[in-house]
């Protein structure tokens, strides 16, 4: 979970020239799985892409992912570059210790769009309960790769891997054994 603090400010109102002063806001964000969600729901499109969002995607996106009450739309006007820059960095923070060696197809996407709609299907499939859904994000697709290669059946070695490996054994059994073959 994030919190941020939007600033009171006093803005000044050109068209009715005065002042405006707003109050200060401390909210508590989450990106998860029904973050991702809403926002799709809304725009029609993947969240997770290269494409850029505009401003009001972002603004949009950081919406869905308040889980704090009673605070209003206005509010989300007046975030500041800060708040943006923290909001950016706690997306793309991994959330987990575990990595992998092979950085190809991190999600297991297989390089297609990857929609909410579609991990959904991967926590059914690999029986992720319901309430993952509410993880940063992040954590859930990590989880789903880790359950992917444990599902995995053990790759079969190459004939000459095998018999690399049976010579090394017996190499080392002959020296300890001291003893010829």
């Amino acid at each position: 979970m994030l919190k941020i603090t939007i600033p009171a400010m006093e803005l000044f109102d050109e068209r009715n020239s005065s002042f405006i002063y707003t109050k200060e806001y401390t909210i508590c964000l989450e990106h998860s799985l029904v973050s991702v969600s809403k926002w799709e729901a809304k725009y029609k499109k993947p969240f997770i892409s290269k494409d850029q969002k505009t401003k009001d995607e972002l603004i949009d996106y950081i919406r869905f992912m308040t889980i704090s009450q009673n605070i209003p739309d206005d509010a989300y006007n007046y975030l500041t570059v800060a708040n943006m820059n923290d909001v950016q960095k706690y997306i793309e923070d991994s959330m987990t210790a575990t990595w992998f060696s092979n950085t190809t197809n991190k999600s297991g996407g297989g390089g297609r769009a990857i929609t909410s709609e579609l991990i959904y299907y991967w926590m059914i499939s690999l029986e992720i309960p319901f309430e993952c859904q509410k993880w940063h994000l992040n954590r859930l697709l990590t989880l789903i790769r880790i359950c992917n290669c444990m599902n995995q059946p053990p790759k079969k070695q190459s004939k000459k891997s095998i018999l690399s490996q049976n010579a090394s054994l017996n190499a080392k059994r002959r020296a300890a054994m001291h003893s010829k073959g």
